[in-house]
């Protein structure tokens, strides 16, 4: 690297007059006049690095400002010590409002007496902040990330509470709900069983009443052979009645109040006798002994029409009763004495 090449000495002579700055001293002899020369100025040859200026520039560059007026005054006064001139006036630049921005734009308080010393920690500081006595801008910064910070558990504390608050309300309601229907299915139970008691109460009712105008064929009698069994004893292959097995001689009642439509012998079937009732049901009384009543004869409930006996196609004394609706197919005695009201 290429160094610089050394300025011309100069001889000072005491005794002269000497002017630095803008003041003025006596007591040193006159300076001899150097006026630079092109191989005095040469400009300096080779690479230099220029290192690079960081941050702070608006204060790094007040200070060279400041360094170059200096230099500039010196240089000034050294002319005019050297040609006997008088001294040339200066003006300073006013850098007050450089300074105030650049402070403006690092939060320093721009309103303060001139030469204050003002830290610069107080960068960030609000307005708020500094009426309440806070200067620090660290304390600020962390007093507003706790705030921040306890605000945010707070949001999640109210939004778990309000889950929480919502979970409550969705099972209650659900509860509610369950008991409701369980509520309603009691009470449909309730009232279909209710019915249902009504219904057997009424149906009972009505028996009751059936029974007052219905009875039973005769008394001190076994049954036997009930409807629909089998057997070759039955030309038809099965039983068509019921049989009410009692000594010969047991009376026979009508069963219901109706007109005797046949009275006699009927093969198999030996004396037997037909009582129609008022809807067209014939009620037929077989292997009677003997018969009571003849054929167009009105009789009521209860009144004798014949007695029990082994007449016809039997193995000993009872009373065959068959069921016949409108004069039809015979129907099985039981289940229509028991919608009567009557219990064989």
């Amino acid at each position: 690297m290429a160094s610089n090449r050394p300025a011309e000495s100069t001889s000072f002579a005491p005794g002269g007059t000497q002017t630095i700055g803008f003041a003025s001293r006596t007591d040193e002899g006159p300076w001899g006049e150097w006026n630079p020369t092109e191989d005095s100025v040469r400009p300096v040859r080779g690479r230099h690095r220029v290192t690079r200026q960081r941050g702070g520039g608006l204060a790094r560059s007040s200070t060279v400002l400041g360094v170059g007026v200096m230099a500039a005054v010196g240089a000034g006064g050294m002319a005019t010590a050297q040609t006997g001139k008088p001294p040339v006036s200066i003006s300073l630049p006013d850098l007050s409002s450089v300074t105030d921005s650049a402070k403006s734009l690092i939060g320093e308080d721009t309103s303060a007496p001139k030469g204050s010393a003002t830290v610069l920690s107080t960068a960030g500081v609000s307005t708020a902040d500094a009426a309440a006595g806070t200067k620090d801008a660290g304390e600020v910064l962390r007093a507003r990330i706790m705030q921040q910070a306890e605000s945010q558990q707070d949001r999640i504390a109210a939004a778990a509470a309000q889950a929480a608050e919502d979970a409550a309300a969705k099972k209650a309601a659900a509860a509610a709900a369950k008991a409701q229907d369980a509520a309603r299915a009691k009470a449909a139970a309730e009232k279909k069983a209710a019915e249902a008691e009504a219904r057997q109460k009424a149906e009972a009712a009505r028996l009751a009443e059936l029974a007052k105008q219905y009875t039973l064929p005769t008394s001190s009698y076994t049954l036997t052979s009930r409807f629909g069994d089998a057997g070759a004893m039955w030309s038809s292959g099965y039983h068509t009645g019921l049989d009410f097995a009692a000594p010969t001689g047991t009376l026979i009642k009508a069963i219901h109040s109706g007109t005797i439509t046949q009275a006699g012998w009927a093969g198999s079937y030996g004396y037997r006798t037909v009582l129609t009732l008022d809807d067209g049901t014939e009620l037929w009384f077989c292997h009677q002994s003997s018969i009571s009543v003849t054929v167009g004869q009105k009789v009521a409930t209860g009144d004798v029409i014949g007695r029990v006996g082994a007449t016809g196609n039997v193995t000993g004394p009872h009373l065959h009763l068959e069921v016949h609706p409108n004069g039809g197919s015979a129907i099985d005695p039981m289940a229509w004495l028991q919608g009567k009201g009557l219990n064989p």
